[in-house]
């Protein structure tokens, strides 16, 4: 049956996915949302031993990131199942992996030996700490990620230890720049002819997010600690107690801090001497949060952010995350989206976080069943009824 796709941006190329786990298959949603043919390759039932990497097959998790792709099974270890697996690289645009690096030489699907089959093939790969180097060959998993990229050692609050961050934000960024990298590939392939070899690391992509950080001792040689809720740079910016619970509040530049003055009430800080620029807020931090936290206490989260947003000083509430969907603006933007299980029951899905006006994103179709397109993919590459039977016969599929 027709393929329904995601959108028509992508809808041009072909993906061959081959990655589990989070950070190769949030690379690969991506490219599916978009509209392009994901092709779920996995390995079949019978050599599979418990559940696999990646958690339940009906569980959200998965169920969220599998989300506008097709599934097949393939034996990538038999000589039967490379063959066919080398047959669709020679109509795929893009291959996306995350085994660890040398697995993909041991199966005989480097780049090198792919762009003999297809010169314009993109190879995709994302691993724990890069393709080479003395680390190359170690299991990559986010939190190590997050602690050898220097994440952990500026959050939580100062003197209470490492802490890593709430969500899996390695796998995730490292999973965004591989499609980044993708896409930037393919733009490249329309002037040349050719594809090429696109690699990450969930330790780069950990680094690069440092950003500031990072280049703030890469340039002054300012090496960052915990700060907690304060910002490092802008003062006063933070969480801040009211009557009902906690605020966010952003305080950046002399403008800004003028205004905040004014809506608390104290434009005698405006003026003060401990205060009066960024520099002394900065040196005298503590004592003025504990000033703010007594004005704030005044009034419930509500009142402060309506109060700060008609004079313009940038402030949230801190929700949980009921709270987050259940708010008018996030509702608006429509990011929380539903599709069914294979069952029929209720999948809640998280969309796109950007639109495209003419060719927009949604939720097609649901995750695949394993090995459940496994036919109909391979009548699309041109397999034979009889080639179809010699994969089963040799329990390649």
């Amino acid at each position: 049956m027709p393929f329904s796709r995601a959108s028509q941006a992508l809808s041009r190329f072909t993906v061959l996915d081959l990655t589990r786990v989070r950070s190769g298959p949030t690379c690969v949603r991506q490219l599916g949302d978009w509209g392009a043919n994901v092709i779920k390759i996995e390995t079949p039932p019978h050599l599979v031993d418990g559940e696999g990497p990646g958690g339940p097959r009906e569980g959200s998790d998965f169920q969220n990131l599998q989300r506008n792709k097709r599934g097949m099974t393939l034996d990538l270890k038999s000589p039967q199942g490379i063959a066919a697996f080398k047959r669709m690289v020679e109509k795929a645009d893009v291959v996306v992996e995350n085994f660890r690096p040398d697995v993909k030489e041991r199966l005989g699907i480097d780049y090198e030996s792919l762009k003999k089959v297809n010169k314009r093939i993109i190879l995709a790969s994302i691993s724990g700490f890069g393709q080479d180097g003395p680390y190359a060959k170690r299991p990559g998993f986010d939190q190590i990620a997050q602690g050898m990229g220097g994440l952990m050692s500026v959050t939580g609050a100062p003197g209470g230890g490492p802490m890593r961050v709430g969500i899996p934000v390695a796998d995730l960024t490292a999973g965004l720049f591989c499609a980044l990298g993708i896409l930037t590939a393919l733009l490249e392939r329309e002037t040349s002819g050719e594809g090429q070899w696109v690699s990450t690391s969930l330790l780069q992509a950990q680094i690069f997010m440092l950003d500031f950080q990072a280049s703030r001792f890469l340039t002054e040689g300012v090496v960052s600690k915990q700060a907690g809720n304060n910002h490092p740079t802008s003062i006063p910016t933070g969480v801040f107690k009211t009557k009902d619970g906690y605020l966010n509040i952003a305080v950046a530049g002399a403008v800004i801090w003028e205004r905040f003055c004014s809506a608390v009430g104290h434009t005698d800080w405006i003026t003060s001497p401990d205060y009066k620029t960024g520099k002394l807020r900065l040196q005298n931090r503590d004592a003025l949060n504990a000033e703010i936290d007594k004005v704030t206490a005044t009034k419930s989260s509500a009142e402060w952010v309506d109060i700060f947003n008609k004079v313009g000083v940038p402030c949230g509430p801190i929700y949980s995350i009921d709270q987050v969907f259940a708010d008018p603006q996030v509702k608006h933007l429509g990011i929380a989206q539903e599709s069914a299980r294979s069952d029929g029951s209720r999948l809640g899905l998280v969309g796109q976080p950007f639109r495209l006006s003419r060719t927009p994103s949604k939720i097609a179709v649901r995750p695949p069943n394993l090995g459940e397109h496994t036919d109909e993919i391979l009548k699309e590459f041109g397999f034979a009824d009889e080639d179809i039977a010699e994969l089963r016969a040799a329990k390649a599929v």
